[in-house]
């Protein structure tokens, strides 16, 4: 029989995910068998795993050692806490600072709020991909005491070409309460970017979105009524609000563009809604290939370089509850620097 305690790590999990990750070559069928003939206990009763943990709670797993063994990966008993580094194979070897190049804005044991550049995904699309999200597995198993039956991840996805702010739970009780947040949009979340077009007033833009997975891109309707209409059965509501900064204009020889430095606030968050919903009022983001205005888009390729869209994650601003997070966080605001690139057009055009 193996005794298992949960600390701070395993708290906040059900227990049917905790006991997937200790029994990781298991199917999840076994472990529910084992829950419902009680050789798998919880805090000394029958369980059915949908029970959330907390610390100090105890399970009690009546096997014989070498099942527990044949059915962990690993091969051994005990749950995997607090190994160092040369305990852990990571996925890069070669590099020692898996993050040299990202910026780190904010870390504790809990979160990780990180400045993604562009041309980095958040998440692998193939698997050969070495995303930010692997980066920061390898760099978690890179720290002096790590949890190996915990895999941080991102919490928030940016586009490969959309820069900034990226959260990342570095714990299950992070993961959870940022996930929670995100999810309830407790967490304000603002963008810079410049889009063509004179916008004068703040406003707050809504619609209804549906991907087109064939191409890759979304469609916007400004009413549920003419999105079902166009076939689509369950739009998504997307909510956009924007605040001019800055106006300016450029000049391909031909004509005058105007063009507006705008913050965005990212009400709810959708597949390329940002993009997508300027677009749909005429004022697509300045270098977008995908949705953008093709003449003044060779004009910023032309004369800057500009490759990909000007969209970055500025701002956060944190709740005034964090739930079991640090009370530090609590109405805490991060900012993401702009990318030099950003800057420079920034300067030349306004």
């Amino acid at each position: 029989m193996q005794k298992l305690v949960i600390d701070n790590n395993g708290s906040g999990q059900r227990l049917n995910k905790y006991l997937g990750r200790y029994l990781d070559a298991a199917p999840q069928s076994f472990i529910y068998k084992m829950l419902r003939k009680k050789n798998i206990k919880y805090n000394g009763g029958k369980a059915d795993g949908s029970e959330l943990l907390s610390v100090g709670d105890i399970i009690e797993v009546y096997l014989a050692d070498d099942t527990i063994k044949k059915f962990r990966k690993d091969g051994t008993l005990e749950v995997s806490v607090n190994n160092t580094y040369e305990d852990v194979i990571c996925t890069n070897k070669q590099d020692i600072s898996p993050l040299k190049d990202i910026e780190i804005i904010y870390e504790d044991k809990d979160i990780l709020i990180l400045n993604k550049p562009v041309d980095i995904l958040s998440q692998k699309a193939k698997a050969d991909d070495y995303s930010l999200n692997e980066r920061i597995v390898d760099y978690y198993h890179k720290q002096k005491e790590i949890d190996l039956m915990f895999t941080p991840s991102v919490c928030n996805r940016l586009d490969r070409n959309t820069s900034g702010i990226i959260l990342a739970g570095m714990s299950y009780l992070g993961t959870r309460i940022l996930s929670k947040m995100l999810k309830d949009r407790t967490v304000h979340k603002y963008y810079l970017t410049i889009v063509k077009g004179n916008i004068e007033k703040e406003s707050v833009i809504k619609g209804f979105l549906s991907k087109k997975e064939s191409h890759n891109r979304v469609m916007i309707f400004s009413k549920k009524e003419d999105a079902i209409k166009n076939g689509i059965e369950n739009p998504a509501y997307i909510e956009t609000g924007y605040i001019p900064l800055k106006h300016g204009h450029v000049n391909d020889g031909r004509r005058d563009y105007d063009v507006t430095l705008l913050k965005v606030e990212l009400v709810t968050g959708k597949t390329h809604q940002i993009r997508a919903h300027l677009k749909s009022i005429g004022h697509p983001i300045i270098g977008d290939g995908k949705y953008g205005h093709k003449d003044i888009n060779a004009y910023m390729r032309k004369e800057f370089g500009l490759k990909h869209q000007l969209l970055h994650a500025y701002e956060l601003q944190f709740p005034v509850e964090v739930f079991a997070l640090s009370d530090k966080l609590s109405k805490r605001v991060f900012v993401a620097d702009l990318p030099e690139e950003f800057r420079n057009i920034e300067k030349v055009v306004f």
